[in-house]
């Protein structure tokens, strides 16, 4: 990180951040030099000390989700505030805080950050460990306490139970007292899963999946199935349903989604579909103070413990996606300033 000899009180920083310019696979992520300079008003100026990288992330650089080119990449990471801007409460020079969500622009060494968007880290999280959880962390919350509230008992099916994700997800719905059905790619992974506090684990390479799921139920099946790999398992998390049940489908590991007739749902027992996102389960202040002290909580209590699968540096992005787009990880992959 290199900082222009120019007056402190315009102080302006030359970093090293990852943009895209162009759509398309690993190959278009770009190491190059970009200027930050002051916070402004209700802004941080964060040097990030670890970065999150997550199956989002692969969507924009893709172009599933679209974003204004030329642009960063990257929705998480864990840092220090360097300088704070005007109207900024709560947070100074020197803290330790952490981010999931908001603007892009994660893979950098330093960037501008809104201050209402941070969250201040326990002193016994580590910033590697926390840029490793929180997105995927926050994400379990909604999902397994809002989304779907899981009860002691209730039988739940969680996709990629091997992954970082759904690894975070099995262990929390486990401590909640749920029978965690979890999926796999390949039998490979099924110890992986098992040690993540699934219940029950079957391989949807196997081509009877569904119905072993549905076996564990004796046949009822099951209230709500969690599916972040979207195109290749949806018709089977709709086939795992109970009558009335719920699928919620937040990723497309797999490929996104393909349009279906709304009368599929009724076809199945009158099932309910969602589509959430993290963002709007912590588009206020409260909520994600709230969600995240939820996470800090079951990290605390040792019911949760995050993995980190791989580092790569900063100007290894690319090798990082290749990596999550692979399957081949079993726990969460961070990039190093």
């Amino acid at each position: 990180m290199r900082i222009a000899a120019v007056p402190t009180e315009s102080l302006t920083m030359t970093v090293r951040a990852i943009r895209i310019h162009e759509t398309g696979g690993p190959e278009v992520l770009r190491l190059e030099e970009t200027e930050i300079g002051r916070p402004g008003k209700g802004e941080v100026r964060l040097k990030q000390t670890a970065i999150g990288v997550n199956f989002i992330d692969t969507y924009h650089r893709g172009g599933l989700y679209r974003l204004p080119l030329p642009t960063g990449l990257g929705s998480e990471a864990a840092g220090v505030v360097e300088a704070v801007g005007d109207e900024v409460e709560g947070i100074k020079p020197g803290d330790r805080v952490a981010y999931a969500g908001g603007p892009v622009g994660a893979y950098a060494e330093a960037r501008l950050y809104p201050a209402d968007r941070l969250v201040p880290l326990p002193s016994w999280i580590e910033d590697r460990v926390a840029a490793a959880m929180m997105l995927k962390g926050m994400t379990a919350e909604y999902l397994l306490r809002r989304t779907y509230t899981v009860r002691k008992d209730d039988f739940v099916v969680i996709h990629a139970a091997a992954g970082a994700t759904g690894g975070i997800m099995c262990q929390w719905a486990k401590f909640l007292g749920a029978h965690v059905i979890g999926t796999v790619g390949s039998a490979a992974k099924i110890p992986i899963a098992e040690a993540n506090g699934a219940e029950y684990v079957v391989s949807t390479s196997d081509s009877a999946w569904t119905t072993q799921i549905r076996d564990f139920t004796d046949g009822a099946g099951v209230p709500v199935v969690y599916d972040g790999v979207g195109k290749d398992t949806f018709e089977g998390s709709l086939n795992c349903l109970m009558r009335r049940g719920l699928l919620v489908s937040f990723g497309n590991a797999s490929g996104a989604v393909p349009p279906f007739s709304v009368s599929t749902l009724n076809d199945h027992g009158a099932l309910y579909v969602t589509r959430p996102s993290l963002f709007h389960y912590i588009a206020t202040r409260q909520e994600l103070m709230e969600s995240a002290a939820a996470l800090f909580d079951v990290v605390h209590r040792g019911a949760v413990t995050p993995t980190i699968a791989k580092s790569f540096s900063l100007k290894d992005a690319a090798e990082a996606h290749r990596a999550i787009e692979s399957r081949a990880v079993t726990g969460s992959v961070i990039l190093l300033p």
